[in-house]
């Protein structure tokens, strides 16, 4: 059974770990990696930590799976604070020098789901990702491993009410666009050069009926093969790329 403790966290896995260090090494308060392991990779986040003073325990196998509860730590499992860095909308909006792109996530329960989509956040440029505090996973360790790294890049805003945080956003300027298999127009029609907030539901049940009932306009990825629905984060993808091609027009 992993181990728990309510003033620390685990996080596993190269990607995680390392930008950790980087980012916020002081959050970091001991690193457990495999003996024996001296490959180059190894090596490098070795001297990461040495650099930034961060306390290097040897480890074996049963004790890292004993750490994360049996998931794929790559050897790699690193002990932080478990109070995760507080982010408000109003954060993250002030001082952008670029119209809002955020993705905003509703009734995402699987932590691999979260994870890719803060990963494809991150690649896209959004400047967060916006939760809500029920009904939802959470950043547990599962998921900033899966994120590879853009758990600690890609600010995680959660709120209390989405429709209210919704409705803030429509306050403040951002256009709300929400995925929809069901919509009548397709996200290349929808204006995505103003700041907009992509809001995806989880693949099945999709948005929830009063977040819909929020978004200023609803639009769908056109199918063209047998599939009627794809991965929440790959519709992530698709639709912050899309305002970024906008953009870049």
């Amino acid at each position: 059974m992993a181990e728990k403790n309510s003033e620390t966290r685990l996080i596993h896995g190269f990607h995680a770990v390392t930008a950790k260090l980087r980012q916020a090494s002081d959050d970091v308060r001991e690193l457990f990696i495999a003996e024996g392991r001296q490959d180059g990779r190894m090596r490098d986040l070795l001297k990461l930590a040495a650099d930034k003073n961060v306390r290097v325990v040897l480890s074996d196998n049963a004790r890292l799976d004993g750490l994360t509860g049996g998931h794929a730590h790559q050897g790699v499992v690193a002990r932080v604070s478990a109070q995760m860095r507080h982010v408000t909308l109003d954060d993250v909006l002030d001082g952008l020098s670029e119209p809002a792109l955020l993705l905003v996530l509703d009734g995402i329960t699987d932590p691999h789901n979260l994870g890719a989509c803060l990963r494809v956040a991150d690649a896209a440029g959004a400047h967060a990702v916006v939760a809500p505090k029920d009904k939802a996973v959470g950043l547990n360790a599962t998921a900033i491993k899966v994120a590879s790294g853009a758990a600690d890049t890609v600010p995680y805003v959660v709120v209390t009410n989405l429709a209210r945080s919704l409705r803030e956003m429509q306050e403040l300027g951002i256009w709300v666009i929400g995925a929809t298999g069901d919509a009548t127009q397709d996200i290349y029609s929808v204006d995505q050069k103003v700041a907009c907030a992509w809001v995806l539901g989880a693949e099945g049940p999709g948005m929830r009926r009063l977040t819909t009932e929020t978004c200023d306009v609803l639009a769908r990825i056109p199918m063209h093969g047998s599939v009627e629905s794809l991965n929440v984060s790959v519709s992530a993808g698709i639709c912050l790329f899309e305002a970024r091609r906008q953009r870049s027009l």
